[in-house]
């Protein structure tokens, strides 16, 4: 998938149910949310999607900061969007993130534009902010900014990132100090 194919899944997600909270998202396309305990270690899940009897699951590591927690649940949203259709979608691999395949890729593209709406982010840098302020203004790991960046580029806006964001990013995230936690 192209991304613009993947900003206009999430445009028109978020127009049909008038929403852009990943939660209550989620509770209106009638998917089953649930969270459980599953470390802070390094590498530990983050969360997954599955499909079973025709149902859709995500699950999320509870264990996780509420703020990476929105994360992963608008990363995970974006497989169930994006990818619910193709035969690996019966169970999407619980250890997550464990490669940088072209649907980690995809998903993380769906959870930028879900979450972070073009406005907001140029606003903070209308602010001056620097990128990883940026980040921490919007509440959103700098990596998933970095996705962000990559929309806007195509719609013609000159933002330069000053990372370059692999697909895995969410699988060590625990572990870092730099992300932002709500107030």
């Amino acid at each position: 998938m192209t991304i613009e194919q993947i900003s206009d899944a999430a445009k028109r997600l978020k127009k049909k149910y008038d929403e852009t909270d990943p939660e209550r998202l989620a509770e209106q396309m009638k998917i089953l949310v649930s969270r459980e305990p599953m470390g802070l270690f390094e590498g530990c899940c983050k969360g997954f999607f599955l499909v079973h009897r025709r149902k859709k699951h995500i699950t999320i590591n509870g264990d996780l900061p509420d703020v990476l927690q929105k994360v992963v649940l608008a990363h995970e949203l974006g497989h169930c969007v994006l990818h619910s259709g193709s035969s690996s979608a019966a169970f999407h691999e619980v250890i997550l993130f464990d490669t940088a395949d072209q649907k980690e890729y995809e998903a993380n593209v769906f959870a930028s534009e879900l979450l972070l709406p073009d406005e907001a982010v140029l606003e903070v840098l209308n602010d001056d902010m620097f990128f990883f302020q940026a980040a921490k203004a919007l509440y959103v790991p700098s990596e998933l900014l970095d996705f962000k960046f990559r929309i806007l580029k195509r719609r013609g806006y000159k933002v330069e990132s000053p990372i370059t964001a692999n697909g895995d990013f969410l699988k060590n995230l625990e572990q870092r100090t730099d992300v932002p936690a709500f107030d």
